[in-house]
């Protein structure tokens, strides 16, 4: 079979698999110009409510593919960024789950995600002095947004791998999820469980809002931010059907 990024869209959820065994789910050119076609296809799908990211086992994704990044220049640089910033650029909730290394680019691409779910072999490595080459794809800015700036400076400037448990201990991945590949997996589609069940456009616009409120300083500038999409969704069909029904629950006890 040949590399993919195999999409399925089940039960609300799109479940993206990179898959690519052969090597370790690197991505080439390809393959970045196909995940950020299935997020497009995920976010163009009006049944879709959240988005999985996952890797082929054993790996998650071993960074960029070695001959693309050996002869890129800036446009083939930013082509094989294409694929973990539409992770990161996706209107949708997007989890990451990592069931094994994450290793460059592939690190990016986990730190690309709202939420990373870790398996129990999962590493996050950053492996970029290693090759002498400086981090790109704003990986600087996502890792210490993620861990901090101390964490940060360890795993880019001095070459610190964090295993499952570290991560979670770090803030890099939620929590470790024990079993197999499927286990990761099913753990990551019952995370994404609520969203599914929300109506879309209030999913839309709370990750919306929860972008904005990172760039403000002051409370009150959130509580402003927050009330035009709230009054929307006061305004809506879904939220007067769910508030009947609470009340007719509640009445009922």
């Amino acid at each position: 079979m040949s590399d993919t990024i195999r999409s399925e869209h089940d039960k609300g959820v799109a479940l993206l698999t990179v898959d690519a065994p052969g090597t370790r789910n690197a991505l080439t050119l390809d393959l970045s110009a196909e995940l950020a076609a299935s997020v497009a296809r995920a976010e163009a799908d009006p049944a879709v409510h959240a988005v999985v990211v996952t890797g082929a086992p054993p790996a998650f994704c071993a960074g960029a593919d070695l001959t693309a990044l050996g002869t890129a220049d800036e446009a083939g640089l930013r082509a094989i960024y294409d694929g973990f910033l539409a992770v990161a650029r996706c209107r949708l909730p997007t989890i990451a789950a990592v069931g094994g290394a994450a290793v460059g680019a592939g690190l990016n691409l986990a730190l690309a995600a709202d939420v990373r779910l870790a398996g129990p072999r999962a590493k996050f490595v950053a492996r970029f002095l290693e090759l002498g080459l400086h981090p790109g794809g704003g990986m600087t800015w996502m890792v210490q947004k993620a861990v901090g700036s101390q964490q940060a400076a360890a795993m880019t400037l001095f070459g610190e791998a964090l295993d499952a448990e570290a991560a979670v201990r770090a803030g890099l991945a939620l929590r470790v999820v024990d079993g197999d590949h499927d286990a990761l997996v099913t753990a990551a589609l019952d995370l994404a469980a609520p969203a599914v069940a929300a109506p879309r456009d209030v999913v839309l616009a709370t990750k919306r809002s929860l972008g904005t409120s990172r760039g403000l300083t002051e409370h009150a500038d959130a509580v402003d931010a927050e009330i035009t999409p709230q009054l929307a969704s006061l305004a809506s069909p879904a939220f007067a059907e769910r508030l009947a029904a609470m009340k007719a629950r509640i009445s009922g006890r």
